[in-house]
């Protein structure tokens, strides 16, 4: 069974339900160590203060808050009795339509799963009522002297915490935007096509149809290498395509989007709307993968491998926590 990250209770008026907390995503990226062109020496790095130059023992530093030109010194035992206190409720406070909360405040989904067998009939009625109601439960709690706030919502048969952004947290989209530039309004004929495309391309979400190509592409090089196989990398270049009248690029893709012959590429002209469009491919229920160099693996005759530096160091690598 994977490790509990927290334990505690969710509560609602008077009910207690034990549970514990189990992270319910893992990241696959593959990470990379790095050494010196050459060799198999690792490289790590120092705490150096930056006026004398010399290494300073973990133990001597402690954390400042930059004001420009100014920093504020806080020490550890400060931050610690400051710190919000260990958590052990997430008191749901109240109950939200599940669609009123925008998905830009979602951060990440935890499981909660009953402690004991006495925990499990008041979790499954917490779930089927907001399984049968669409609501979600707002809660707060402390988490690695971190304070959350957070929804609790059935899915899956089970409880699920989401972990949101305080409402300070998302920015604004005109301070990160500014002003767009404006459009003219598209005609009923633009906007007609516009939606046949998509209903063109719709179709059921299938998480399981997606993949992440380029960690195959990785994991299938790194196996290559391993076996002692040259990587040859030939890049290829990419022409744009010819920018041409927007309903034609519309009728274009949904013409391929049902399977129709590809017509001509029509000359470019300008639209009814002013604006113009390249030709998009249609895309199909599987994503496609985005063109990327090619790679011959050639058998290589044995080299020398590089010497092992004795003072390599092992390390373990960290996950970060959410």
């Amino acid at each position: 069974m994977a490790h509990t990250i927290w334990t505690g209770s969710v509560s609602f008026g008077l009910v207690n339900i034990p549970v514990g907390m189990y992270s319910a995503t893992e990241d696959h990226a593959i990470r990379f160590h790095q050494f010196e062109a050459g060799t198999s020496d690792r490289i790590r790095y120092s705490r150096v203060n930056e006026r004398s130059g010399q290494e300073v023992a973990f133990g001597n530093i402690v954390k400042g808050y930059d004001l420009g030109g100014e920093s504020v010194i806080v020490t550890p035992d400060e931050l610690a009795a400051a710190a919000p206190q260990r958590s052990s409720t997430i008191e749901i406070t109240d109950f939200v339509e599940l669609t009123d909360i925008d998905p830009i405040y979602f951060r990440t989904s935890y499981y909660l799963a009953p402690k004991n067998e006495g925990a499990a009939k008041p979790y499954r009625l917490l779930h089927e009522a907001m399984a049968k109601t669409n609501k979600a439960g707002v809660s707060m709690f402390v988490m690695r002297n971190k304070e959350y706030l957070s929804v609790v919502r059935a899915d899956m048969g089970l409880l699920v915490l989401e972990t949101l952004y305080w409402a300070d947290e998302v920015r604004e989209p005109k301070e990160v935007l500014g002003d767009l530039p404006e459009a003219k309004p598209s005609t009923e004929k633009e906007l007609k096509m516009a939606v046949e495309l998509v209903n063109a391309l719709s179709g059921s979400w299938n998480p399981d149809a997606y993949h992440d190509t380029y960690q195959q592409d990785v994991k299938a090089l790194i196996d290559r290498k391993q076996k002692g196989d040259d990587v040859v990398v030939h890049a290829e270049e990419t022409k744009g395509a010819p920018i041409v009248d927007l309903m034609d690029a519309l009728k274009q893709s949904v013409d391929r989007s049902r399977g129709k012959a590809q017509p001509k590429q029509v000359a470019a002209k300008p639209s009814g709307s002013g604006a113009t469009s390249r030709p998009t491919k249609a895309k199909s229920s599987a994503p496609k993968r985005t063109s990327r160099p090619a790679v011959k693996a050639t058998k290589r005759t044995a080299t020398p491998k590089a010497k092992a530096s004795p003072s390599r160091a092992g390390s373990s690598s960290r996950r970060k926590a959410s």
